[in-house]
């Protein structure tokens, strides 16, 4: 009896072998065949990113002040709103090619997975692009476009129509005043900087064939105040105080520069003078009638679409939705582009366009020595 109830018990393990064999090679058959297929279609991917990442915000100076006042700030809250796990690593490159090169590998050598990168030299900041793509980053070009690369995506401005807003103020400024035919000076940014290419162009577009001379033209090296102040003091000597109908600047910065010249050679009353950032001390001049004009470029939300942008790449997902609404070749592609418009900004329009959007509080314009100037202009 124990003989055959062994035998039989035997008999049954035997028979259910096979079974659990076959049962634990469908179920791993399936696993497998889930897995591959999902990465196939592209529906389930094996392996999925976490949500949060490391993000590099390279900006390329502080002399313009709109990068730490606005675009870093802006660009790190809406970062931390979008993905509390995100950590962004930031560098300021004080206007040096190659510092800027040495913290975009320091980013890469930190983990950071996606670059947003504002070149301090547009072409030489290909190089960064080309190392970014050996470790399959994705770089976004922030703000100016970086050429001859094969960067993922631009956000900017419509540049050209920025130098075009400024011609179009100068030229119906000079018209209004009846100096249609007088003599200008021009005083362009930075040769390195592709936008400042961008401005030059939309300014001559506008200007030549106006009827205004051009008496001097410049470039100016890193955008720096103090070379157009001595930029606009070779133009004073050699063609007059007196005989400078208007001067077109492609920046704030520049302006004041250009602004300081004049004063200081006893240039009264100053001429028209255009801008671009809408920074504060440019703002301020405007109120004060010292400057004619600037450019208002919406800093906040090219920030936080540019951080928005970001933190997609991040988790591996695409641009957000309806965001991208144009292509700007670069040199080496059509690059997938999101472009802000610009908003010519006089004394008439302050209230309504940078006090409005919270750019600039009343209260920070009408500081001290502006406070009647803006009384006069009905800020307060």
């Amino acid at each position: 009896m124990a003989r055959v109830g062994a035998a039989s018990v035997l008999a049954a393990v035997m028979l259910l072998i096979p079974g659990c064999k076959k049962e634990n090679k469908e179920a791993g058959g399936d696993t497998a065949a889930t897995g591959t297929t999902g990465t196939a279609t592209g529906t389930a991917p094996a392996v999925k990113k976490p949500a949060g990442g490391k993000i590099a915000l390279l900006l390329p100076e502080s002399k313009t002040a709109r990068y730490e006042s606005h675009d870093r700030p802006h660009f790190e809250r809406k970062v931390k709103e979008l993905c509390a796990e995100c950590e962004v690593i930031y560098s300021n490159a004080d206007q040096d090619a190659a510092k800027q090169q040495n913290q975009a590998e320091a980013a890469l050598t930190n983990g950071a997975q996606v670059l947003v990168l504002d070149p301090v030299d547009s072409a030489s900041a290909a190089a960064i692009v080309t190392r970014a793509r050996q470790s399959k980053i994705p770089v976004i070009s922030y703000d100016r476009l970086i050429t001859g690369a094969d960067v993922d995506y631009y956000i900017s401005f419509d540049n050209e129509q920025v130098g075009k807003l400024q011609g179009t103020a100068l030229v119906d400024k000079l018209k209004a005043d009846g100096k249609a035919g007088g003599t200008i000076v021009m005083i362009n940014g930075a040769p390195t900087d592709n936008n400042a290419k961008l401005f030059k162009a939309g300014a001559h577009s506008v200007i030549d064939g106006s009827g205004l001379k051009i008496g001097a033209e410049y470039d100016t090296p890193d955008w720096s105040p103090d070379k157009a102040q001595q930029q606009m003091e070779q133009a004073i000597t050699s063609i007059g105080k007196d005989k400078i109908a208007g001067v077109y600047c492609a920046n704030d910065g520049t302006a004041g520069g250009a602004i300081a010249a004049m004063k200081a050679a006893g240039v009264k009353p100053l001429p028209p003078v255009t801008g671009q950032d809408a920074e504060l001390a440019g703002i301020q001049r405007i109120v004060a009638g010292e400057q004619f004009m600037t450019v208002y470029k919406a800093i906040k939300p090219e920030a936080e679409v540019a951080a928005e942008l970001a933190v997609a790449l991040v988790r591996g997902q695409p641009a957000p939705a309806g965001k991208v609404n144009a292509k700007v070749n670069n040199g080496q592609k059509d690059v997938p582009s999101i472009l802000l418009t610009p908003v010519a900004v006089t004394k008439d329009n302050v209230k309504s366009t940078v006090i409005a959007d919270g750019f600039w509080k009343a209260d920070e314009i009408c500081a001290g020595s502006y406070k009647e100037a803006c009384a006069t202009a009905q800020l307060q």
